[in-house]
């Protein structure tokens, strides 16, 4: 039986995006509170990192920011986070926010929340990564990259069961049953990265 104890939420920064996205993330962070889920995220206080972090703060939530240092200088990080790990750069903060999770989350975002996602996507392809990996496809944001994945599969570039990789939800109330139902995958799945 699968557990989640710790979530790592991959999301936006901008805080000039549709309020229904903000809204996304403070439903998320109730869903965290509600369950008692630790959540670590990029540790950014503006758009929709600020206010999966607001509310988690508000509810007395356990919410961990991973922030590079040259962030921390241009005064990115939220300050009523207690727990903020400073690293070296993107690929440390990357490394460090997917390290024993139980699950990755990703809710709509700009070109960084796409790599997190990629990245993390193709470690799972390589067994690398096996936890669930949930796509918030939030208002269909995700449906253009959903349809380039099946591209890719239809063009052989990925396998069918490659599809397994991800779970898509449309809400943060659905979070819980995806990461149970989530298909099982294991470190043997480097043997069928190749196409």
């Amino acid at each position: 039986m699968k557990e989640l104890k710790t979530l790592c939420v991959f999301c936006a920064s901008s805080s000039r995006v549709d309020q229904q996205y903000m809204q996304a993330a403070r439903d998320l962070a109730e869903v965290c509170l509600n369950h008692k889920i630790h959540v670590l995220y990029g540790g950014g206080a503006v758009g929709l990192m600020g206010a999966l972090a607001d509310r988690m703060v508000k509810g007395n939530g356990k919410i961990t920011g991973i922030i590079p240092d040259f962030m921390m200088a241009m005064e990115w990080a939220h300050e009523e986070v207690s727990e903020m790990i400073v690293v070296e750069d993107m690929r440390e903060r990357k490394k460090r926010m997917v390290e024993n999770v139980d699950a990755v989350v990703a809710l709509p975002g700009g070109v960084g929340t796409l790599e997190e996602l990629l990245e993390v996507i193709t470690l799972k392809q390589l067994g690398r990564f096996t936890q669930p990996i949930i796509i918030m496809n939030i208002n269909g944001f995700f449906n253009p990259l959903l349809q380039f994945f099946e591209q890719m599969i239809a063009q052989n570039f990925m396998r069918d069961m490659h599809r397994q990789i991800w779970t898509i939800i449309d809400s943060p109330e659905k979070l819980p049953d995806a990461v149970i139902n989530s298909a099982d995958w294991d470190s043997s799945a480097i043997n069928s990265a190749a196409v």
